[in-house]
């Protein structure tokens, strides 16, 4: 794993990007506050060729059946991108190009790119993968693990509102079983829909609201661990390789933006 430390300023906000470490955001801080848990494993990472758990590893691909380590046993998680070093393409004082190149067990040759573009008071990940070969299936999505409280004296527990459609009901495998719910109270380890596109605001009280939004209609959410919570904008549903495949073509590539935008309280 490369050491390489690529670090972002504009205004009072800093984002520390890991291109060896999966093309991790490693951290950002607004006034000084660290906003995501530390942790080799922790961040930001990118989720990609696919998001979340496939059943048993398995997905379609074309009419072959492809097999994927099973590293979160019995299925396979959260894609292959964040385990390989990526690549800086370009860096400059407050925005971060990234590439990484599809290998093996991923069975078809393609290229992500990642930009990591930070403001005064936003930062924007857009991320694309493409192929000059054969088609196949695949997903974006980020995984941020966000800080559950931002430290100082009386510091409260972050609250989370976002208005979903539905909720994909969860099997006891964690996978959606297909049927949409009304949106239940938490804690949540669950994906929903947002047909409008992501917008889950986060509140720190009496420091810091940011909103997550994207233009893509799926989140996944997870706040069951006591030091963080996750809010996940991806392209498609857990096991959506199977449930809800987009292609990535020669001449259409599969792209996605989540921008992230605070302000003080």
């Amino acid at each position: 794993m490369s050491d390489e430390q690529i670090t972002l300023t504009a205004g009072d906000a800093e984002a520390d990007v890991l291109p060896g470490n999966g093309g991790r955001l490693a951290g950002l801080r607004v006034g000084g506050r660290e906003l995501l848990r530390q942790g080799e494993r922790f961040g930001c990472f990118p989720m990609v060729p696919w998001c979340g758990r496939i059943r048993d590893g398995r997905f379609l691909d074309g009419g072959e059946v492809r097999q994927m380590p099973l590293n979160a046993p019995p299925n396979a998680i959260h894609g292959t991108a964040r385990e390989g070093a990526w690549k800086t393409a370009r860096a400059g004082a407050d925005e971060a190009v990234l590439t990484y190149d599809l290998v093996a067990p991923w069975p078809r040759p393609g290229r992500v790119t990642q930009v990591v573009a930070l403001t005064a008071d936003s930062l924007s990940l857009t991320m694309s993968v493409e192929t000059y070969d054969s088609s196949f299936p695949a997903q974006i999505g980020w995984h941020p693990w966000f800080n559950r409280t931002l430290g100082g004296d009386g510091a409260q527990a972050v609250r989370l509102a976002f208005d979903p459609a539905w909720q994909e009901r969860r099997g006891a495998d964690h996978l959606p079983t297909g049927e949409r719910i009304d949106p239940l109270p938490g804690p949540w380890d669950d994906c929903f829909g947002m047909p409008g596109g992501v917008d889950v605001t986060l509140t720190w009280p009496g420091q810091l609201e940011l909103r997550v939004t994207s233009r893509e209609e799926w989140v996944v959410v997870y706040d069951e661990q006591e030091a963080a919570v996750c809010v996940e904008p991806q392209t498609g549903p857990p096991n959506g390789l199977n449930t809800l495949p987009r292609l990535v073509t020669p001449l259409e590539p599969l792209e996605a933006t989540t921008v992230w935008h605070w302000r003080r309280l």
